[in-house]
């Protein structure tokens, strides 16, 4: 079994085993019942998502698109979402100005402070709804005084059981629920074997998925509005730039090579029309 380290934030890592099914373990600062931080989107790879800690998003600005089990959720500014232990969700595509709030708590804090819903691994229901504007401001404010008391724990620790229950009596009390799509079973492992692995190319998604290449890229684009091709691109690409930030000093050709891309020339492509500059251009803007 290999394990891959991938920062998430300067505070703690998400240590992922590279197995069919995952469950990545947060290392968060000892100490800490959990962790918040404020997301901008860096074009960071990240596989399938499932975590012993109940998290929340709370998004700022931009747009995403969460997979969670079988169906898919659109999430826009103040969309504000419960994500729990046992519940598979992958983060399907995101825009360049995507910002969120994450917050996570451990099991343990949960189990103390919150209400029964938030200590089960997979509640019946729905978990996501669009919040009014001046209560998205109230939380965002809370969220900024909760994470820039970190270095104080046991502050932190206070703050981050009243972000809880905070942020689950904004959520009960106003918003609009999001119902999402429900997804094809292939689709949504098509998307899951990608985040995991992008550099399988389309037939061996469609091998494993059980439908033919030509009917699961079909299907993709009509139930999640993005092509395969270039849902596996944007993997191709986060996963380089996982690898050239590592700090193991591969070059950008090692690096696009090794996350899939099938030559220089092919990955100065897609990354120029997805980030908007050449590779080099981006390099120097670090």
């Amino acid at each position: 079994m290999r394990q891959r380290r991938l920062l998430i934030s300067s505070r703690f890592v998400i240590v992922s085993c590279c197995m069919t099914v995952e469950r990545e373990k947060l290392e968060l600062p000892a100490g800490h019942d959990g962790a918040a931080w404020h997301y901008r989107y860096v074009g960071q790879h990240f596989p399938r998502h499932t975590h012993a800690e109940l998290e929340m998003n709370l998004v700022l600005r931009g747009r995403a698109a969460y997979l969670l089990d079988d169906r898919k959720y659109e999430l826009h500014r103040n969309s504000l979402v419960w994500l729990f232990p046992s519940q598979r969700h992958i983060l399907l595509e995101q825009s360049s100005d995507h910002e969120m709030w994450i917050f996570v708590w451990r099991p343990q804090l949960v189990r103390k402070v919150g209400p029964s819903v938030l200590r089960q691994h997979t509640p019946k229901g729905n978990f996501l709804k669009q919040i009014g504007e001046s209560l998205a401001r109230r939380l965002n404010t809370l969220f900024a005084e909760v994470e820039s008391a970190q270095p104080d724990v046991s502050r932190f620790n206070t703050g981050l059981a009243y972000a809880l229950l905070t942020a689950w009596a904004a959520f009960q009390d106003t918003g609009t629920d999001e119902v999402g799509t429900e997804v094809h079973p292939a689709v949504e492992s098509a998307a899951r074997l990608l985040r995991n692995d992008p550099t399988l190319s389309v037939e061996s998604v469609a091998k494993r998925a059980g439908l033919s290449a030509s009917r699961l890229s079909r299907l993709f684009h009509e139930q999640t509005g993005v092509a395969l091709v270039d849902y596996r691109n944007r993997q191709r690409l986060d996963h380089f730039l996982a690898l050239f930030g590592n700090g193991l000093r591969r070059t950008m050709t090692e690096a696009a090579l090794e996350a899939g891309f099938g030559s220089y020339p092919q990955f100065h492509r897609v990354f120029t029309r997805l980030k908007g500059c050449s590779p080099a251009e981006y390099r120097r803007k670090l």
